[in-house]
């Protein structure tokens, strides 16, 4: 395992076909899942761990996320990263920072409203490390679909050689899609963050039974989310994987998602639908057998 500073370095250290990784840190399953995906299917692993401040639309929320670098790169090395490209902030961003990036349309809906410039944050910091590391595949949750589409696009609008792959979630052992976020819940908050992903895997069950209007789908989520009154719901909608806008059917590959908080924690999640309309399958991901690292867990 070698820790690099600079993207010069970085690039110097890999070797035959690279895999990126992508991450903010105080890792956890689902960013596993990443590093053994890449894994199988690269010859060098660079893990990059930055905490973004062009993502954050709250300086609170910058403030707060949790930063641990020795516990994640025992992690990433452990999981089979090659490399932790851990980068100060003037390597990512030298001087004035007069360059964005920008996704129309797919940054339009769901999280674009409720998380002003965060896509853009995410969009241009993700340009910069494909262009500085120069990887034959970037490795990315399902967990953030918006983000992945917008990835995704911007990778075939501006002609970034290598291949963007989705990753299916990982989710605790009650159902909660994994997020460092996570650690910030009380036991009552986590019992009602439980109810997004029942009401999601719901909306997948009646998917696959042949269901295909969005409003009984978004129903089942609701249905859901109205047995615990203290979640504060932000949206739940079905989106195509390719543009990101709202589907009255489910005539595509698609993803419902949902945005809420309970307590102080501001959540997402959804379920992917692959296939076509003779036939769809819901992507719910896996489930952990054990506690999560997260909470002192073995995984």
């Amino acid at each position: 395992m070698r820790i690099t500073k600079t993207f010069a370095e970085t690039r110097t250290a890999t070797a035959g076909r690279v895999g990126l990784v992508p991450t903010m840190g105080f890792l956890h399953e689902g960013h596993l899942s990443l590093i053994e995906a890449a894994r199988d299917g690269s010859d060098t692993v660079v893990m990059s761990l930055f905490v973004n401040p062009l993502q954050f639309d709250r300086d609170s929320d910058l403030a707060k996320y949790p930063k641990d670098l020795e516990r994640d790169v025992d992690l990433a090395a452990a999981a089979g990263a090659d490399i932790v490209f851990a980068p100060e902030a003037d390597e990512m961003y030298p001087g004035e920072q007069l360059t964005r990036v920008n996704v129309n349309r797919l940054s339009d809906e769901m999280e674009g409203p409720n998380r002003p410039g965060h896509f853009e944050g995410v969009a241009t910091v993700v340009a910069k490390l494909l262009a500085g590391i120069q990887p034959d595949r970037s490795y990315f949750g399902r967990k953030d679909a918006q983000q992945l589409a917008i990835v995704r696009r911007m990778v075939s609008d501006l002609s970034f050689p290598g291949e963007v792959l989705g990753v299916p979630i990982v989710r605790e052992a009650e159902g909660l899609a994994l997020s460092s976020r996570n650690i910030f819940l009380s036991v009552e908050e986590r019992a009602a963050a439980l109810t997004l992903s029942r009401g999601l895997l719901a909306a997948g069950d009646l998917a696959e039974a042949g269901e295909r209007d969005a409003g009984r789908l978004i129903a089942a989520v609701l249905v859901e989310i109205g047995t615990a009154p203290d979640i504060s719901l932000e949206y739940v909608t079905l989106a195509s994987q390719e543009l990101v806008q709202p589907l009255d059917e489910l005539d595509r590959p698609a993803f419902l998602a949902v945005a809420a908080w309970s307590g102080g924690t501001r959540l997402i999640d959804n379920v992917h639908f692959d296939g076509d309309e003779a036939g769809f399958v819901a992507d719910r991901g896996s489930r952990l057998k054990t506690k999560s690292i997260l909470y002192g867990g073995e995984g």
